[in-house]
């Protein structure tokens, strides 16, 4: 993946994020996601199918896309994983809250309200090539 595929998949707010079923096929859905470091990070309903389906496999793929979850970019191989210490959870929070800023602490305040922040899972995707 070279620096210009990295700012244009990087530069918008939306990745398909592509998830594997046990028959093999993919499943992608659009997705807030956060850089930091080699990673990306996501956040997903704990009971999301995208979640069931990563306790069974870390193969995934991602792609830019529009909020509707049309690519505008290439699929990219790579892993994905549930995030299973609170530390790691902080780092993906405050990683999506520095990209969303007012737009991701309003999504927390209504979470919170209906009780869906306690239920929510994070989830890194490994930075292709």
């Amino acid at each position: 993946m070279n620096r210009d595929e990295i700012e244009f998949l990087e530069g918008g707010n939306y990745i398909s994020f592509a998830t594997r079923k046990k028959s093999g096929e993919f499943v992608a859905t659009p997705v807030w996601f956060a850089p930091e470091g080699d990673s990306y990070y996501l956040f997903s309903a704990g009971q999301a199918g995208k979640v069931k389906r990563l306790r069974n496999f870390s193969q995934a793929r991602i792609a830019a896309c529009t909020v509707t979850g049309t690519l505008t970019g290439e699929w990219l191989d790579t892993e994905a994983f549930l995030l299973e210490t609170p530390a790691e959870e902080r780092q993906a929070l405050q990683a999506l809250r520095r990209k969303y800023g007012w737009q991701m602490a309003i999504g927390d305040c209504f979470a919170r309200l209906t009780g869906k922040m306690q239920r929510r899972r994070y989830i890194r995707v490994q930075r292709p090539g």
